[in-house]
């Protein structure tokens, strides 16, 4: 199973979500289930690899926020157009 680690963010918005892509992190957000959604900031290093595996799509995946360990799939991931970088990443619980 492959580990993601993330942290909640503090600060939502455009000029924040810059900020976090400059610092080479970048946006993400983990919704479903009965649990209010998350905004999360993720490392660039961390998934730039994973990504190029085909399971980090089909398969479940642990993602670790601030030491809680929750099972999630991707849904939906936007990339930079010619880079080698993620924009943002939604994540959705698998219960």
């Amino acid at each position: 199973m492959l580990i993601i680690h993330a942290s909640i963010r503090e600060k939502c918005g455009k000029s924040s979500s810059r900020r976090l892509r400059t610092s080479n992190k970048f946006p993400a957000i983990v919704y479903g289930g009965n649990i209010v959604s998350s905004a999360i900031e993720i490392v660039q290093k961390s998934v730039i690899n994973l990504q190029l595996e085909t399971r980090f799509y089909t398969d479940v995946l642990s993602l670790v926020i601030d030491g809680v360990e929750t099972k999630v799939k991707v849904k939906a991931m936007q990339r930079h157009p010619f880079k080698p970088k993620i924009h943002h990443i939604d994540f959705i619980r698998v219960v």
